[in-house]
Order: structure tokens, then C-alpha cells, then sequence
């Protein structure tokens, strides 16, 4: 008997939106889902650019470059948001004013009004919602949530993160929209420390307050002439002002009694995409990088004292969360597959009429602390969370 269809408009083609397509075009050729996904219709600006994304990233044959009607058709179950930040909320509205479930990439929205506008929107419209906290699906940082739950590290202490890149580190690299706070509404502080609120939220839990700072190091930049995919650009004649941070760092109380660290910059040469987080509890500690993304290190201090230390689990055996469905061990999988593993959820969760995770609830949170600690920067003082 065929499976039921979820139809997929996706609004976005660039970076984002490359990897939400592979997602959807892979998610059927590995994990068994209740439904067939159709990967319907793509929305974007510049009407032969758009055609010929589509056709190259899979697309079925029509294109439109108006969102407004695209989230109104008939022949879409399921909006996928993947554009710069400040349309995600107008997007978002639309489509579940339309009787859409909604996929959005991070951050959320702009700022937490429009986060709780877009809350306020799904609820009403009752569909279901999601948001693209990718990492999430890396089996390594599922397995640290699975030992976690075990009890086997104790009562959590510390939760200590950061997210490192470097490609802005030149001058000369142009203007682009992540650079604009009316586009991108922050820097480094809502394109990474997000991720790296996200996962502490996902294993260590709710954060209740937080005080940091914030830095932009270069001011000025050329212009932009042309967005060339993934962190590239070309450069153009005279100069804009960065509105936005270039790093952020902040402490953070968290409301099961636990401390943390967060700092997230672009400015750290040698760091091409260095997620990573240590948690220390009572019982041992884990470890995390993402640019060695199959392996979780754990201390287990119930080891015999001179066995004691950290250890290297490669995250690829098939009891591993979400292994099953790709290789045997030891034949490692990459940054496409935390995407696979996110759409796995996402329309499994859809199809069984439950609440995808992470979700709008989850984007709402992570908006709140990444606005508390923006606050805590100009009043100088611990900023509670309130979402």
C-alpha cells in the first residue's frame, strides 16, 4: 500500500537551504518513515536563479518567487523557512495562518516578541512546528543526552561552551547580510552562541539568568557584490558599517542550580566550526567537538583509580541514536547527516500527529537568553531570562 504523502515547500536556497534539501531528498533512502516525502515547490528571489536551484538540488517543476503565495497552496502540507532572520517570523505567521506545519531555521526570530508571535500563531492555527537546531542530530551529542538521563555523570555543575570560527577574521571580507543587525538581528551571538544555547537547554536544562559582554572588532567592511554560497562572497567598491556583534561571551545560572560559560566569536583563527561543550558532574564529565563530530569523550570517576581518565567513544555503533540507519562502525558520517537525522524527527513526528523536537518552544527559549544576555551587556548587570 503506497505511504501518504508530506508535501514540502521550501522557502530558501542558499546555504540553508542547500542543506534542507539534501535532507529531504537522502531522509527516504536510509530511515524507514510513515510517509513519502515530496519535495514539491521551492520559493525564493530571482526567478532563473530559483529555477535552476531547483532543478539542481531536486526540486520538483514549479518555482515561485512570491512567499505570500506559496504558502497557499493546495499541494503543500509542510513550509520550510531557510532565509536570512528577519523574514522568519513574517513567513513563519503566514504559513500557519494557511494551515501549514512550519520547519524554521535558527535563530527564531528577530527578538522575543516576534518569537512569541510566531508561538502564538502555530497554537492558534494548530500546526505543527519545528526549528532546525541541527546538532541535536549528531548521534555523539544524542548519546551524551542518553548518558546523561542514565544518571551516569551525577548532579551536573558546570556547563562550559563554546562556539569558534574564523572567516570573518580579514578586513577585507565583504559586508555580508549575517554582518547587518536589520537583517540578521545579531552576530556571532544569535548565529552561534544559539547552537550553543540549544544543546546546554537539550542536556543540561533551563537557564534562569545571565550577565556577558560583546565585541565587534572590525567596524567597517567593503560591500558586498555577490553572495557565492556557504561563508563566501565577493567584494565591491566602498565600505558599510557591522552592525552587529563579531564574538559574545556570557555567564549563565542555570535554574537546577548548575553554572555555565558561553562564548562565541568568528574571530579565532585555526577554528573553521568548533561547537563544543564539557559538562562536569558529580559522577564524570563529558566532551564534545564538533569538528570531530563522531566522537564523545567520557570520564566515568566509578573507574578503578588507576584506570581513571578520559575516554574516546566513536559514536558510529549501531546502538548509538540514529546509527541504525547509516553505516557500519567506524565509517564516520558528517555535517549533512545531523540535517537527515533532524528531518527523520521532524516528519515522523508530523506524521504520528506529535509535536516535533526541538520546536517553536525550544526557539522561544533560546531567543530568550540570547536577548537577556544582549540586555545584561548595556545594563551592565545578571539579566534574568524570561521567555
Amino acid at each position: 500500500m503506497a505511504k501518504r504523502q508530506l508535501r514540502v515547500g521550501l522557502i530558501g536556497y542558499m546555504f540553508m537551504g542547500t542543506a534542507h534539501s539534501n535532507a529531504y531528498r537522502q531522509v527516504g533512502h536510509f530511515f524507514d518513515l510513515p510517509v513519502e516525502v515530496v519535495m514539491q515547490g521551492l520559493c525564493g528571489l530571482g526567478e532563473a536563479q530559483l529555477k535552476a536551484a531547483g532543478q539542481k538540488l531536486g526540486w520538483r517543476d514549479y518555482y515561485e518567487t512570491d512567499y505570500r503565495k506559496f504558502v497557499k497552496r493546495a499541494d503543500l502540507d509542510l513550509i520550510d523557512i531557510a532565509v536570512s532572520n528577519n523574514m522568519h517570523a513574517e513567513m513563519a505567521i503566514a504559513a500557519a495562518k494557511a494551515g501549514k506545519h512550519v520547519y524554521c531555521e535558527k535563530p527564531l526570530a528577530m527578538n522575543v516578541a516576534e518569537a512569541r508571535r510566531m508561538v502564538k500563531a502555530v497554537e492558534k492555527a494548530g500546526v505543527k512546528h519545528a526549528i532546525s537546531f541541527n546538532y541535536r542530530g549528531a548521534p555523539a551529542v544524542a548519546l551524551a543526552r542518553q548518558i546523561i538521563d542514565e544518571g551516569r555523570i551525577g548532579r551536573i555543575f558546570h556547563w562550559r561552551g563554546q562556539y569558534l570560527q574564523d572567516w570573518i577574521v580579514d578586513p577585507k571580507f565583504p559586508l555580508v547580510w549575517r554582518l547587518q543587525k536589520e537583517v540578521a538581528g545579531s552576530g556571532a551571538h544569535g548565529d552561534l552562541a544559539a547552537h550553543s544555547i540549544d544543546l546546554a537547554h537539550f542536556l543540561v536544562g533551563d537557564i534562569a539568568a545571565v550577565v556577558g559582554d560583546m565585541k565587534t572588532f572590525i567596524t567597517e567592511r567593503p560591500r558586498l557584490r555577490e553572495a557565492a554560497g556557504g561563508l563566501r562572497a565577493r567584494r565591491a567598491a566602498g565600505k558599510g558599517k557591522v552592525t552587529v556583534d563579531d564574538a559574545s561571551v556570557f555567564l549563565a545560572r542555570f535554574a537546577n542550580g548548575a553554572i555555565g560559560t558561553f562564548e562565541a566569536t568568528r574571530f579565532a583563527p585555526g577554528h573553521k566550526n568548533d561547537n563544543f561543550f564539557e559538562i562536569n558532574g558529580s559522577k564524570g564529565s563529558l566532551r564534545f567537538c564538533f569538528e570531530r563530530m563522531n566522537e564523545l569523550e567520557f570520564y566515568d570517576r566509578g573507574d578503578p583509580p588507576h584506570l581513571q581518565g578520559f575516554r574516546t567513544i566513536q559514536a558510529t555503533d549501531p546502538k548509538h541514536p540514529y546509527v541504525h540507519a547509516w553505516w557500519p562502525p567506524g565509517h564516520i558520517i558528517g555535517y549533512e547527516h545531523t540535517f537527515i537525522d533532524t528531518v527523520y524527527n521532524l516528519v515522523t513526528a508530523i506524521a504520528r500527529n506529535k509535536l516535533p523536537s526541538p520546536n517553536f518552544y525550544d526557539g522561544l527559549k533560546c531567543q530568550a537568553v540570547l536577548e537577556a544576555a544582549a540586555q545584561s551587556v548595556a545594563s551592565g548587570k545578571w539579566e534574568k531570562v524570561r521567555a
